[in-house]
């Protein structure tokens, strides 16, 4: 995960929200995350959740354009605490 343009206060507070979401301390997600495993994350999804996200990952043109849509952003910016 390539973490260098994003301000490290804000990757804090999204895997923290996303670690309380799914179950699985901060720590870990992003160590997975960073080692491009995304085991915790997917055993927290349901199984067509799962297909979706793995289909996505394998995809990523299909990311990098979910990504861009204003929902993704406005989100981003509600997980992050931006305003």
């Amino acid at each position: 995960m390539n973490t260098n343009n994003i301000d490290p206060k804000k990757l804090s507070g999204l895997l923290g929200a996303v670690s309380k979401k799914i179950g699985v301390p901060s720590e870990q997600l992003q160590r997975e995350l960073e080692e491009g495993k995304f085991d915790s994350a997917m055993s927290a999804m349901n199984k067509n959740d799962a297909a979706k996200f793995q289909q996505a990952v394998n995809n990523p043109k299909l990311v990098e354009k979910m990504m861009s849509t204003p929902q993704a952003k406005a989100l981003y910016k509600k997980l992050s605490g931006e305003k």
